[in-house]
């Protein structure tokens, strides 16, 4: 892992403000599977399984968030 991997996963999330989708909020949802992120500065963040929050939380650099951001908006995904 890289020095920045490693400096994210050596941070404590147990303080970490969690996000969860507006779209996944919505009562009746058919989604079983929603994510939530957490801001951790720089740019980097956090996404965990919103319904197994005893399950680790993965950890992107900026780079690697805006990357996939980007992809998602150009329908790389979908």
């Amino acid at each position: 892992m890289s020095a920045k991997k490693d400096e994210l996963y050596a941070r404590d999330l147990a303080d970490a403000l969690w996000v969860k989708s507006s779209k996944s909020n919505r009562p009746g949802c058919p989604c079983p599977y929603c994510v939530e992120v957490a801001d951790l500065g720089d740019g980097a963040v956090a996404v965990r399984d919103s319904r197994r929050t005893d399950l680790p939380a993965l950890r992107f650099t900026a780079e690697e968030w805006a990357a996939f951001r980007d992809g998602v908006r150009d329908g790389e995904f979908g």
